[in-house]
């Protein structure tokens, strides 16, 4: 111990920035202390989760993808509790300053633990500096994050951010702006998250969807129509870009816009006035439109079905939303509130998805982004029946092999394997892998519960010291 903490206080001492020591600190953890894998977390209190800043023996692709909920894990019990953890396969010491818990520092339990402990609480010490640090500099980034993050719109994936981003630099102003994305991506989200942070989010913000209309009703949609314009006319009304007026006209579906229609939208975007079906009085309009589609609009463009000066007045500032594929580690995240939304909606108490079911939301493709993911947990929370959603809970394009890619050949055999394994699995989390206590909660002796464990090749140990609530 005494050449470790030599060696670590060599150093700290050798440079005057505090960061620079941590890689060599964590180094010498694993080569002279015995932590394999040793590495700093950091308590984001904002974000509310336990990010791994550095780790000898990780990459940093490998160390970014890795973070944990105070409380959860054993690295989350440390920081929650402020006291150091073991569990079956890590330990962890809380790092803490002045009585506040910063973080921890972790790594592969070693064959000594109680020795390591002594060492690594010596360590945590020596990097309160370091700590402090990266807590500084994270409460920074997270506060601009958070800042630009609208609440009506979900994620913390990297093509998110870029998206929250481009809403922060155009949402002020009246430029016109371009949402593209595929069906289900959550355009209107986005029209009404930049329409609420400009000048004029305290006029109306009315959307129209391009594609429900029938052609013959565009222009009165749009635009209004006097009594006696056309058959069914028996009053003034106004249109879209009327009610609009001072505020934000949101045009969803913008690519099905007729040729026709597209022509008299151009001349409103020019002109800055519209004429009401069954009138030649022009009415000036104070609009900012945002526009949306699922459509390639280039490719319509140069096919001749989409009006290329049109096309260019629309596209001043064009914002991509990135597929659900495209931001996986949302999905969770997504799932999570989506279970908590429809809980409240329809009085259910649905409190956790399994390791199955999450391996399969993982793996799907979602064709219908988070439309789709949101269908998927209202109907998984109406028929969960004990408060766990199970992958059999899940629409069956989760759970065909061509869908997913998760489940094997779809015989009555297999079928009944699979959902045997999932139940033991998850009987063994609940209980933290006591054997015998899973085997009296599934009423079966001991022994059947060895064999079925032994068949499945689940490894209880794994869960021994895991609570009910606590993801492996």
């Amino acid at each position: 111990m005494d050449d470790l903490l030599t060696s670590v206080a060599a150093v700290i001492a050798r440079t005057t920035d505090p960061e620079r020591a941590l890689g060599p600190t964590l180094r010498l953890l694993a080569e002279v202390g015995g932590v394999a894998r040793a590495g700093l977390c950091i308590w984001d209190r904002r974000a509310d989760r336990i990010d791994l800043i550095a780790a000898h023996g990780l990459t940093p692709a490998e160390t970014r993808r890795m973070s944990w909920a105070p409380g959860h894990g054993v690295i989350g019990r440390a920081v929650q509790l402020g006291e150091p953890q073991v569990g079956s396969d890590l330990l962890a010491v809380p790092v803490a300053a002045d009585g506040e818990i910063l973080g921890a520092i972790a790594g592969v339990k070693p064959a000594d633990p109680e020795a390591s402990i002594e060492r690594l609480r010596v360590v945590a010490g020596l990097l309160v500096p370091v700590a402090l640090r990266f807590g500084r500099v994270q409460s920074a980034e997270n506060a601009e994050t958070e800042a630009e993050q609208p609440p009506e719109i979900i994620g913390r994936a990297k093509p998110m951010r870029a998206l929250y981003q481009a809403i922060s630099q155009v949402a002020s102003g009246a430029t016109t702006v371009l949402v593209l994305g595929e069906s289900g991506t959550g355009k209107e989200l986005v029209a009404s998250a930049i329409h609420r942070g400009s000048d004029r989010a305290r006029r109306p913000l009315v959307t129209v969807n391009v594609a429900a209309l029938p052609e013959t009703l565009v222009e009165s949609e749009l635009f209004g129509h006097e009594a006696g314009a056309f058959t069914g006319a028996q009053g003034r009304r106004k249109g879209r870009f009327e009610l609009a007026n001072g505020g934000t006209l949101f045009l969803d579906e913008i690519g099905d816009l007729a040729p026709a229609s597209q022509v008299k939208l151009l001349r409103v975007l020019q002109e800055g006035e519209i004429h009401r079906v069954g009138s030649n009085k022009p009415i000036p309009v104070d609009v900012r439109i945002i526009a949306a589609t699922s459509r390639d609009l280039d490719a319509m463009v140069e096919a001749g079905t989409f009006r290329v000066d049109l096309y260019y007045r629309l596209n001043v500032f064009p914002i991509r939303l990135p597929a659900l594929r495209e931001r996986r580690s949302d999905i969770l995240l997504l799932a999570d509130h989506f279970v908590e939304r429809f809980n409240r909606a329809h009085g259910r108490q649905v409190k956790r998805i399994s390791s199955t079911a999450i391996d399969m939301l993982l793996a799907y493709h979602w064709p219908g982004n988070v439309r789709e993911l949101e269908n998927c947990i209202e109907r998984a929370v109406l028929v969960a029946p004990k408060g766990v959603i199970f992958g059999h809970h899940l629409p069956p394009t989760l759970q065909t092999g061509e869908a997913s890619g998760t489940a094997s050949e779809g015989s009555l055999k297999q079928r009944l394997q699979a959902l045997e394994r999932e139940i033991v699995l998850d009987t063994l989390k609940e209980r933290g892998g006591n054997m015998a206590a899973a085997a009296r909660t599934l009423g079966i002796s001991e022994r059947v519960m060895g064999l079925r464990v032994s068949k499945y090749g689940i490894d209880w140990r794994r869960y021994r010291r895991a609570t009910p609530q606590e993801p492996t």
